[in-house]
């Protein structure tokens, strides 16, 4: 039996392939089917010919053509099974993908495959290089932020440090992102700053890789050789080997006396029973000397008496406002 042009089987339309990447991994770090993709690909194309991906794909012995094909003209270049992988700009290729969308809502055409290809995906943390870039830019031209200093920006991170514990006290969980991003913020700007020290500079590199550290050391227990069953016994491994890096003359070394009254109060008294010591309470009349005995009750129960006093005063703001209606 004679098949008629009609009856024909439609021609393969082929296959396209957009190929994504991310500005945050290195280039030529691409996945294994990206590489497969490239290397059985009939033509691959791209539209910027500054890519950072070109001069690794070239030396892997990838041709690729510097074009920006319509999406008819792409559609045209898959016709009889070929594949054609579109390796995608920095901002995408919305006018090509926006065409394609098009064709394939017309029902005119028989479309060939359209597939999205990640080749390389954001590392957890990745962002972060985001927020460091951002906030070099707006260092050197915004003219408020160029001019900042340590000192200026103390308070600032004193404001938003209480208003993070604000949002984790409401359970707020967007706003706690939002806090999250502000307290972030004044870590990464304080370290743009320190970068122009004229006499000891460093950057935020010098910062995470410092805490890293700290961090490793403090927890043998999960980097080292040493065990840990409980809360408690991660606790002592802490004590011990920060007592060991900071070798204090005195446990009030390290307390922070700008903090709140009764936070500092409190810190104390943890010191004292650390130590082992035996210090009675100073005593002397006035609410000042009844507020250090309760703190120093507190820490011995169990009890933040900060937080329990914002808790306290935060029913009592409730009440306030139940009574003005």
């Amino acid at each position: 039996m004679n098949a008629t042009t009609a009856d024909a089987a439609p021609a393969d339309p082929g296959r396209i392939v957009l190929l994504t990447t991310s500005h945050r991994v290195a280039p030529g770090l691409l996945s294994w089917p990206a590489w497969q993709a490239l290397r059985t690909a009939d033509r691959v194309l791209c539209a910027d010919g500054t890519h950072p991906q070109l001069p690794y794909l070239r030396e892997a012995g990838i041709r690729v053509d510097e074009a920006a094909p319509t999406a008819e003209e792409l559609v045209g270049a898959c016709a009889g099974g070929r594949t054609a992988v579109v390796v995608a700009t920095g901002e995408g290729d919305p006018a090509l993908t926006d065409g394609l969308a098009r064709l394939a809502g017309s029902g005119r055409l028989h479309m060939p495959e359209l597939e999205l290809l990640p080749a390389s995906y954001d590392l957890p943390g990745a962002r972060l290089l985001d927020l460091v870039q951002v906030m070099d830019r707006i260092r050197r031209e915004c003219p408020w932020s160029s001019q900042r200093t340590h000192k200026g920006l103390a308070k600032y991170a004193i404001e938003e440090a209480y208003e993070l514990v604000e949002a984790i006290e409401d359970g707020d969980r967007d706003e706690l992102r939002e806090e999250l991003g502000d307290v972030l913020l004044q870590v990464v700007f304080h370290a743009r700053i320190a970068e122009e020290d004229p006499e000891a500079p460093f950057s935020v590199d010098d910062v995470a890789g410092t805490i890293v550290a700290k961090l490793i050391h403090r927890h043998p227990h999960v980097f080292g050789d040493e065990t840990a069953a409980t809360p408690e016994d991660v606790r002592e491994h802490w004590l011990r080997t920060k007592a060991a890096e900071k070798q204090r003359t005195s446990v009030t070394e390290g307390v922070p006396l700008g903090q709140p009254g009764l936070a500092l109060a409190a810190k104390l008294a943890s010191r004292v029973r650390q130590a082992g010591l035996r210090v009675p309470l100073p005593s002397g009349e006035g609410i000042g000397y009844d507020l250090l005995a309760l703190a120093a009750r507190a820490e011995s129960e169990g009890t933040d008496p900060e937080a329990a006093l914002r808790a306290a005063a935060r029913a009592y703001r409730d009440a306030i406002r139940e009574v003005e209606g």
